[in-house]
């Protein structure tokens, strides 16, 4: 196995501090660096609960994966969305529509699409993800749960009113986030990727700039990172769809989203960030100890993330969609 784009071989098991040492938290966050190594799929081997469409999941060598090895805590640290923005989705399907959800994690939009009466294939490339995903909504009849990856899973095409992403869009490649749902869509059919969006606002107590040295000793930082405001926030999807040419109507809604952490919440939340998990021990150990060390002596132990929730609603072409099972 190969990392994309070289001639070096990876072991993942082995070889996480090689990716550590190279890729940045930031980078890896905002899906600067999508792929470890391809994805390959295949048929499903044996019906079940969660349908699998990769040959051996457990050797699928993609920094996606990385998220599935804190299904736990991911489930109970990372937020939900909120709910304007899916009355906005709403607003723009049938009732009772047909969701194709790209990368569900376990559930944090998932139950949102659910309460709405929306049947949902969630197509989630992690097998622990998916699996507790499954088990998490085991009464829901409508919701069908696929371990595979959007790029190769195998569902009809032209059979879906919307497709929604919630903050894993940009782990896509950008070609596949503005072709695939072409082919999934039905016409009149729309795209809905949700991002949260960190902006800057002095209700975080300055945190997020005293820690950039930390982020800095560790390799870490982001240099050209700069914050938006609440109302200027702008996802990058937004800009990719709209210079496709391939979308009708690209619109942006926000919601304003902030969270709050003690230390230790929010030291778990940075455990089930890809980059973190990406680096090498002692060091993430020793670079969150620092962070949260900041929280507890300098913040009393509590922070706020000022955070913008956005929805980036689009509806392709008509004459690029097909109609329903064609």
């Amino acid at each position: 196995m190969y990392l994309a784009g070289t001639n070096r071989q990876v072991n993942p098991a082995k070889d996480l501090g090689f990716v550590g040492r190279n890729m940045k938290v930031a980078d890896l966050e905002q899906g600067s660096i999508r792929h470890l190594v391809s994805v390959r799929g295949e048929p499903p081997m044996r019906p079940g609960p969660v349908r699998s469409y990769c040959a051996d999941v457990s050797e699928l060598e993609d920094i996606r994966l990385s998220f599935d090895q804190v299904p736990q805590l991911y489930d109970q640290i990372r937020p939900t969305y909120p709910n304007e923005l899916f009355d906005v989705l709403f607003a723009a399907l049938p009732s009772q529509p047909r969701v194709l959800e790209v990368g569900p994690g376990t559930g944090q939009a998932t139950g949102s699409l659910l309460r709405r009466a929306a049947t949902v294939t969630a197509v989630e490339i992690g097998p622990s993800l998916a699996a507790l995903l499954r088990t998490s909504f085991a009464a829901e009849a409508r919701l069908d749960v696929i371990n595979a990856s959007f790029e190769s899973v195998d569902v009809a095409p032209g059979s879906f009113d919307a497709v929604v992403c919630a903050t894993a869009y940009h782990w896509i490649s950008p070609q596949h986030q503005v072709d695939r749902p072409l082919e999934l869509l039905v016409p009149g059919g729309v795209l809905g990727v949700i991002d949260l969006i960190q902006v800057e606002s002095p209700i975080d107590g300055g945190y997020y700039e005293r820690v950039q040295p930390i982020y800095a000793a560790y390799g870490q930082e982001k240099p050209n990172w700069a914050p938006k405001s609440y109302k200027t926030a702008r996802p990058k999807i937004a800009d990719l769809l709209t210079a496709s040419g391939r979308y009708a109507s690209v619109e942006v809604h926000r919601a304003r989203w902030d969270q709050s952490y003690s230390s230790s919440e929010y030291r778990d939340l940075l455990l089930t960030f890809s980059g973190t998990q990406m680096m090498p021990e002692p060091q993430r150990s020793d670079m969150l100890n620092q962070l949260v060390a900041v929280i507890d002596q300098e913040h009393d132990g509590a922070i706020t993330r000022p955070l913008v929730a956005t929805l980036t609603l689009a509806e392709p072409a008509a004459e690029l969609l097909r109609p329903l099972g064609t």
